[in-house]
């Protein structure tokens, strides 16, 4: 599987490089589904919908048999791109900062690797292919890409599903595996804190939501700190703050918003209390104000056995030293609502440029090394291939 993966390597890179110089935001992935649909009709074989989830596509290869799926994103971030590079975003503000034109590039690699082997072995399973739109946001309804595929019916009948994601910080080449709570749940906030507004030179005569500010803010960062057991992971960020419009006029209002990050149902559930006890301190300094939280996406939850099928693959494919453990960290991801409808796990794939500077995830100079792409093909569509065939009790090619 591998040596075939790496005859597709020039294809995949192509394919990749495609998407990422036309990227498109969440839920408008409509040129990349295109080009999506086209590539599965060309290669044959796959009973294919489209517009599932909106802007999704889902491909299915096999006729009976168990059944298991492999999710790829498609969706890009509203950043301006600074690389100097041929596949440089066409589309000004708008950018792959976060590796789903890898993602949905290798997950087209895996269909011609899957249409191959079911030619050549007649399989008796099933593999489903979830080209996923709108993971990066969700819409006015809270409704995120993962949720919009599930509530079309893309995982009906499915026993499991797997996906991987490039890791642009993480050396070349690494397969990345972490059992059981793996990524945060992430919640947002936006909060308002209000007073009287007073002019500059008289602040007696009214309530100052600015001042009020001060201890609001110790409070929130202490959350962590001093209100939440601190065994237990957990991030209180602020991303913005917005009050004021003269040096001289103290204003009605002060804006917020930040974002929740927790590992435990428990700790989130806390943590939205304790954000509003922060705020209620307005009230006891002459002011009010309002809270709205965005409840996003659940912890993503690894499944170790599905993990052990992807990590015996990646042993056999590319050797022991290429399987590497790592930690649980903060970052979120919607595919958690996926693990939560059948067996499930996501590994990374480190894709760092040895050289130069790190190029970090959602910013203006994320690129990843391409020579990992097709070995990620292999693994995803190996295991895809073990698990409608042997049930991993075999050795792989």
């Amino acid at each position: 599987m591998l040596t075939k993966a790496l005859a597709l390597q020039d294809e995949i890179v192509r394919l990749r490089r495609t998407i990422h110089a036309n990227p498109e935001l969440s839920f408008q992935e409509y040129q990349t589904a295109a080009l999506v649909a086209d590539t599965l009709a060309e290669i044959g074989g796959y009973k294919v919908r489209t517009q599932v989830g909106k802007t999704g596509v889902v491909a299915e290869l096999g006729e009976s048999g168990p059944l298991i799926a492999i999710r790829a994103d498609m969706d890009a971030l509203p950043i301006v791109e600074a690389n100097d590079v041929p596949y440089r975003s066409t589309r000004p503000g708008v950018m792959h900062a976060c590796g789903h034109d890898a993602h949905t590039a290798i997950l087209l690699g895996v269909a011609h690797l899957l249409r191959q082997s079911y030619a050549e072995e007649n399989w008796q399973g099933r593999v489903r292919l979830l080209f996923q739109p709108s993971e990066e946001a969700a819409d006015e309804n809270n409704i995120s890409g993962a949720t919009a595929m599930i509530d079309d019916h893309a995982l009906d009948g499915i026993d499991a599903v797997i996906a991987l994601h490039v890791a642009s910080d993480k050396p070349s080449g690494h397969f990345m595996f972490h059992d059981g709570p793996s990524l945060a749940a992430v919640d947002s906030f936006e909060a308002r804190i209000r007073g009287d507004g007073a002019h500059g030179a008289y602040p007696h005569t009214g309530s100052d939501p600015l001042y009020m500010l001060a201890p609001i803010l110790t409070a929130l960062y202490a959350i962590p700190s001093r209100r939440i057991n601190p065994i237990y992971p957990c991030v209180v960020s602020l991303g913005r703050v917005c009050g004021g419009s003269a040096s001289n006029v103290i204003p009605n209002e002060v804006a917020l918003s930040g974002t929740l990050r927790s590992m435990l149902p428990e700790v989130r559930e806390q943590l939205w209390v304790e954000v509003e006890n922060a705020l209620r301190m307005s009230e006891l300094m002459g002011g009010s104000y309002e809270l709205v939280i965005d409840k996003g996406y659940p912890v993503l939850v690894n499944d170790p056995e599905a993990n052990d099928w992807m990590r015996q693959v990646t042993s056999d494919l590319l050797g022991p030293a290429a399987v590497v453990g790592s930690r649980p960290a903060m970052g979120a991801e919607d595919f958690a609502y996926m693990t939560q409808k059948a067996k499930g796990a996501m590994f990374m794939l480190g894709a760092a440029i040895p050289e130069g500077p790190v190029r970090h995830h959602h910013t203006s100079i994320f690129d990843i090394d391409e020579s990992v792409l097709a070995s990620g093909a292999a693994v995803l569509a190996e295991t895809a291939r073990r698990y409608v065939t042997s049930g991993f009790t075999s050795s792989g090619e």
